[in-house]
């Protein structure tokens, strides 16, 4: 009993935190599933794969059902990450698990940097009683995407394409498939953070439109990442894994209802600083570990 209500715990805890707070559902799970849930870092990357991809599937559905998905460039941005999830695995089975967590707190900080400096962008118009009518909070949580709440009127001011080349546009959109590809396969997250910024600046899709295309994305690089993984850690505890992602699934949805009621700015703060203090943390215990 005691071994299903830790992770049943543990992911309502994670689902609400995202559900409130937006994306970061793989930066979040592996280190838990590691340090909390006593997981060797391979398998729990292998695990977090199934949360986030399940995760990110029943956050897809209101998004598809408000209009809020481009089907054909998140097809094309998921196809073009594919090379990238493959090696990403490949490249993992090389590492040790001390190594993959090193790599795992540096990536922590990067995405709580970039979390705390959008948080520190001027004020938008962005409030509760607006993003109550956002997809994320009348929904689920973007599971591994960008804040919830985010407003329609931030949607209608997020950036155009920068002018320039069309082949620098191109390249741009390859890069950041590659690199989402790559995190998915190396760490087991859906990199949504990367998938958000690339849609909104090199394609000028609103914040809706990004977050609910990001969650195509995270599904599809999901199932290829955990496809490219198969057979190579047979110990995927699948009753940990089931428990963990409907926890999370369920919590979600309180979540994204307190995020309606809490600035987008707020909790971009709050997500990064909760994710700089898990990145402390996961560097506290990887030194540990070599000394």
């Amino acid at each position: 009993m005691a071994g299903v209500i830790t992770p049943l715990v543990v992911g309502a805890v994670v689902g609400l935190v995202v559900g409130a707070l937006g994306g970061g559902g793989g930066v979040l799970t592996v280190p838990i599933l590691v340090y909390l849930l006593d997981q060797d870092p391979h398998v729990a990357a292998t695990s977090s794969l199934v949360i986030v991809g399940f995760t990110s599937l029943t956050a897809l559905i209101p998004h598809a059902r408000a209009g809020n998905v481009r089907w054909r460039a998140g097809a094309a941005f998921a196809l073009l990450a594919t090379v990238g999830t493959v090696a990403g695995a490949a490249l993992s089975r090389l590492v040790g698990g001390t190594t993959l967590m090193a790599g795992f707190a540096v990536l922590l900080l990067v995405v709580a940097a970039l979390m705390l400096a959008r948080a520190r962008r001027p004020r938008d118009t962005s409030t509760g009683p607006t993003a109550a009518r956002s997809p994320a909070a009348s929904g689920s949580p973007a599971a591994d995407g960008s804040p919830a709440g985010t407003s329609s009127s931030a949607a209608i001011r997020s950036p155009a394409p920068a002018p320039g080349p069309v082949w620098r546009r191109a390249a741009q959109i390859v890069f950041w498939a590659s690199l989402v590809g790559v995190l998915t396969g190396f760490f087991g997250v859906g990199g949504g953070f990367a998938v958000v910024p690339a849609l909104t600046l090199a394609l000028g899709f609103g914040m809706r439109a990004a977050v609910g295309t990001s969650l195509l994305v995270i599904v599809v690089n999901s199932a290829v990442g955990l496809v490219a993984r198969l057979g190579t850690h047979p110990d995927v505890d699948w009753v940990l894994v089931a428990t963990f992602t409907a926890a999370s699934i369920v919590a979600g949805q309180l979540g994204a209802r307190v995020s309606a009621r809490v600035r987008p700015r707020t909790l971009s703060l709050a997500f990064g600083l909760l994710l700089a203090a898990v990145a402390v943390a996961t560097a506290a215990q990887v030194l540990a570990e070599l000394t």
